[in-house]
């Protein structure tokens, strides 16, 4: 690119799918994902079986966007010292210094995040909420953009601590990876023949650029109708039996942004029921709690969302 050249939301996006899929096939759904979530400023648990490539996705993204990437292995030895960095007094300076700790980077890749305890899980919380950490008592900003990419495993339950339901709810997105295809598998199997390493992957969006992106997604209009309906629909999932705890504002307010970023991604500077709707599943998945009666049945969630959708009524927009 040429010194000054303007470049449109599409190509920039159009760049950022066909970067991170030279080293991801077949995961077009998850990149949007991440794409929707880094517009909406959001963070992202992306929650499959070992061997998926949800690291990859993670390393693949932070790559084509040239920010500064740091993964955080979550062990059990982890202290939250270790994330949020410590003061220790200095000789030199006669001074207390602060030693930055691994959060203070743009993109952070918390690696199998519950298998720490919950007191260095929740040193996460003010970082994802108010992009800051604040450590004896002083504050320090995190470097902007910053977004947290998490990773679990959902069948592996020994020396694991569950996520707090305060913790579920910093995370704009859950993203489930899944199998490939036949089809897929084969191109996977191809591609390794001859493998690109993730390393290698150039940077196709400046950071201004990003800024860009996610200023102008800021712009697109939710009306009056829309937030009536996204209104509707967080009441319902506080009044069904089913569920012990329905979505808070804050999972509300997380299904518009989410659903503004979808119609940014389509094209479009409005945002139309099917942006919402498509956004559900992702954006409150990870937020419902169902009774012990209830999430017996795998596809509870499944069922409880198309429940919702039928259930509710959906605005006519002029």
């Amino acid at each position: 690119m040429n010194p000054g050249e303007k470049r449109y939301p599409d190509d920039l996006l159009k760049k950022l799918r066909a970067n991170i899929g030279q080293v991801l096939i077949g995961k077009q759904e998850a990149i949007e994902l991440l794409l929707n979530a880094l517009l909406c400023h959001g963070h992202c648990l992306i929650e499959d079986v070992p061997g998926v490539g949800k690291t990859t996705l993670a390393h693949a993204f932070a790559r084509s966007l040239g920010l500064d990437f740091q993964r955080i292995q979550f062990t059990p030895d982890v202290l939250p010292s270790d994330i949020t960095g410590y003061t220790v007094y200095d000789l030199k300076q006669g001074a207390m210094t602060f030693h930055p700790g691994a959060i203070m980077s743009q993109i952070i890749l918390a690696d199998e995040i519950n298998r720490s305890s919950p007191k260095t899980q929740s040193s996460l919380l003010e970082a994802m909420q108010e992009g800051q950490v604040t450590v004896d008592g002083q504050t320090y900003p995190l470097p902007q953009p910053f977004m947290v990419l998490a990773t679990q495993n959902p069948i592996e339950f020994a020396g694991t601590f569950p996520l707090p339901e305060a913790q579920l709810d910093r995370f704009l997105l859950r993203i489930h990876l899944g199998y490939p295809s036949p089809t897929e598998e084969m191109a996977i199997l191809q591609q390794h023949l001859t493998p690109r390493m993730v390393q290698e992957l150039p940077a196709v969006v400046t950071q201004v650029e990003i800024t860009a992106l996610q200023q102008t997604c800021a712009e697109v209009l939710a009306s009056e109708p829309i937030l009536e309906y996204i209104t509707r629909l967080v009441a319902w999932t506080r009044v069904q039996e089913s569920i012990t705890l329905g979505i808070s504002p804050r999972g509300g307010i997380a299904l518009m942004q989410a659903a503004r970023a979808k119609a940014f991604l389509a094209g479009r500077t409005f945002v139309i029921p099917d942006d919402v709707q498509s956004m559900l599943e992702p954006v409150w998945s990870h937020r419902l709690v169902l009774r012990p009666e209830a999430a017996l049945d795998r596809t509870a969630l499944a069922k409880l969302f198309g429940r919702l959708i039928r259930e509710t009524k959906i605005p006519t927009l002029s």
